[in-house]
This record gives structure tokens, sequence and C-alpha cells, in this order.
């Protein structure tokens, strides 16, 4: 799914838009006891709490396409009979009415997703009747030819709020604050099937997670059974290994800023793109040669991508680009500059020592300071230095 595609299904989330049949909860304590479960008609909930709900599902479909949001494919085994997408399709057609299907897809999730406090699943059934489009890119509401049944899903910690004072309105004092238990925005979800190219793809999950470092495998695995894609930190760290296996020992700072710059650029070209930009070896080898990377070091850049990457592996550039930070880090001091301005640090050989060099107006600032750059010299000083004899 793209960003389009999530967008549009996002916009399901309100009053006037809402497509969603039923609603089904579960709330998990800390040692992974039930200690509720509802099932409800959604459209019968109070308005308020309907609201709350829907900020939870939109925030279930945001964040990164490649980062937060992953598109996963199902492989062969988890569509046979007894696969995972079975399972999910029967819930799915169930319209979340089989309270032996809904046990056993909690039970999956109690016995798979790792977290050590409470938390509540919330399982939604929706039907979105999918408005046909013009020429001209505009909605045409009675065109349509295909209902997209979906499922989601989201996993919300619930914590326990902070100690207080509160003022108490009915008997016009302050007083203690009673300790509530409030339900947080998602941790993890999935939208099943995925809606890729505004149809049903039965073949694909879209998955929520919100670290990119915690994707939870095991959940994947057993309740999704999808083929997990590289984690966006994994990325990175591969992308790093590719640079520094390319480049050696003899890797300068001119060139890996060059490597960042040439990414940034395409990065900016691509940014009104519903897709993600993903870089396979081919489009990868075009930003080592553009970067100047010398001819000799990438004789071995099909070989270094394989073996950290794999051959057949893309990387999302918004995941290895930093295009809001670059930092430069020696053991005793850290650089921080703004990515557009990255050509202002220079390396220079001064007194034998290798050096960067950072040019500076007259305003810079120490913890906040407003400092000069060097310390004025006074008239005593001057009237030295013009009594210096001339050589």
């Amino acid at each position: 799914m793209n960003k389009k595609e999530i967008l549009e299904i996002r916009k399901q989330f309100t009053p006037a838009n809402c497509a969603i049949t039923r609603i089904c909860g579960c709330y998990v304590d800390h040692e992974k006891n039930k200690k509720l479960e509802s099932k409800d008609a959604f459209l019968s909930l109070p308005e308020e709490e309907a609201y709350k709900y829907f900020d939870i599902f939109k925030k279930t479909l945001s964040g990164t396409v490649g980062k937060n949001m992953l598109n996963m494919e199902f492989p062969i085994d988890a569509e046979m009979p007894g696969g995972t997408q079975e399972f999910l399709l029967k819930l799915r057609n169930s319209k979340l009415e089989d309270d032996m299907l809904l046990e056993e897809f909690y039970d999956k999730v109690i016995a798979t997703y790792e977290y050590a406090e409470n938390y509540y699943i919330i399982l939604i059934h929706a039907m979105y009747d999918i408005p046909g489009k013009g020429s001209d890119d505009l909605e045409m509401f009675d065109a349509s030819d295909e209902v997209y049944e979906y499922l989601l899903m989201s996993i919300c910690p619930v914590s326990l709020s902070k100690a207080g004072l509160c003022y108490n309105a009915e008997d016009n004092r302050i007083e203690d604050r009673i300790r509530d238990w409030i339900v947080d925005m998602p941790d993890k979800g999935f939208l099943f099937p995925a809606f890729n190219d505004r149809s049903t793809d039965l073949h694909s999950v879209l998955y929520y997670t919100k670290k990119s470092s915690d994707l939870q495998p095991e959940m994947i695995d057993q309740l999704l059974g999808a083929k997990m894609p590289m984690s966006a930190d994994d990325q990175k760290e591969t992308f790093q290994m590719i640079i520094e296996d390319t480049l050696g020992e003899d890797g300068d700072y001119e060139t890996v800023r060059n490597i960042h710059e040439t990414l940034n650029d395409l990065i900016e070209e691509h940014k009104e793109e519903p897709e993600p930009l993903a870089l396979d070896k081919i489009e990868m080898r075009k930003v080592f040669e553009q970067s100047g990377v010398d001819t000799e070091k990438m004789e071995n850049f099909d070989r270094n991508f394989e073996e950290n990457a794999g051959e057949k592996a893309t990387l999302l550039a918004s995941n290895i680009a930093e295009t809001k930070k670059f930092n430069i880090e020696t053991p005793d001091v850290v650089i921080k500059v703004n990515p557009d301005r990255a050509d202002l640090i220079e390396t220079r050989i001064i007194d034998g020592r290798q050096c960067l060099v950072i040019p500076v107006d007259d305003h810079i600032e120490v913890n906040g300071i407003n400092v000069r750059t060097m310390k004025r010299q006074d008239n005593s000083d001057r009237e030295e230095m013009s009594e210096l004899p001339e050589e």
C-alpha cells in the first residue's frame, strides 16, 4: 500500500464516512489474563467514545511507509488450508460474530505479543464501498463495483494515570485525583487484507509498529504468518556496512558526505510520489558512482551489496538517509550540521594534524550564550603590536 491508499482508508474513520460494522475488544492484564471482553455494533457506541476509537484507528494507519507501516506478503504455506491467512479470512468473513474464532484470535495475540504491562486488543470489521475514479482522478460514488471488506487490529498499552491533585467543581475544593487506567495510542496493529491498487489484496497485509526497532517477529510469524521485511533500523545498519565495505580503510569524509547528499537529492525529487523510493543493487550502484566513489573500489560493490543486503534486496531511501540531521563524531566531540549545509565542513591538514574546519561569522553561541569567535584586542595590545620593530 502506498500513501494515497492508506489515506483513503484513514478517511473512513469519521462519523460521516464510517464503514465500521462491528467492534470487539479484549483487555489483558500484566499476567496475560483476559479481564474484559466486549462486542458491539460500532454505530451503537456513544458519540464521544466513537471519536476516541477513530483516533486510535487513524494512528494505526500512520507514520512512514517502510518504517512504521510495513507491507507484508503471505508465503504459499500461509495460504494453504490451516494456514494463518485462511484463519484471518474466516475471522473477516464471520464479521466478528463467531465467538470461538474471536477467542482463538485473542489467544494467539496474548501468546505472541511481548509486553509486560496491561494492554487492550481492539478488532474492527468494516465494509468500504470503493468509489470509482474518473480520468481526472475525481471520485465517482455512483460508479462503485467493489466492496472492500477488512479487519483492523490495534493493540493499545493501558497505563495508570499519574498521581496528583485536581479541582472538584462540585465541592469547590482541591483534592487527591483518582488514578485511572488510561488506554494509550496503539503500539502494534495490522490491516487485512491489504488495500493495494485500490482493491482487495488477499495475499498481503499492512503491519503497523510504533517503534521501527520493535517489530515483534514472533507475533508476525505466528499470528500473521507473513514474510517480515527488513526493519528500518536493519536497513540503515546494512547501508552503513555497504559503504564501509566498499570504501574500505580509505573511506573519506567528502565521499561519505557526497553519498548522503545524493540520496537526499533523490528523496527530494521523489517526495510527491505516493510510493516510497526503493533502491535495488543497480540503483544503489548509481548513487555511489554519482557520489564520486573510485572506479577500482566499485569493482567489488555487487559482492558487498549481496553479502550485506541480499542479491534481490531493496533499501528504502527514507530509511537509510538522514534528511534532518548530519552528525560528525569523534571520541570527544560531536558536531551537528544542517544536512543542507554539510558543505560548510572542510577537512584540512594543519600543523601536520588532520582537522575539521568550520567557518563561522561573528555570531556563535556557547550553552545558549552569545560569544565572539576571537577575543577582542584592547588598545594596549594594539599599541604594543604597533611598536614592534619591522623586520
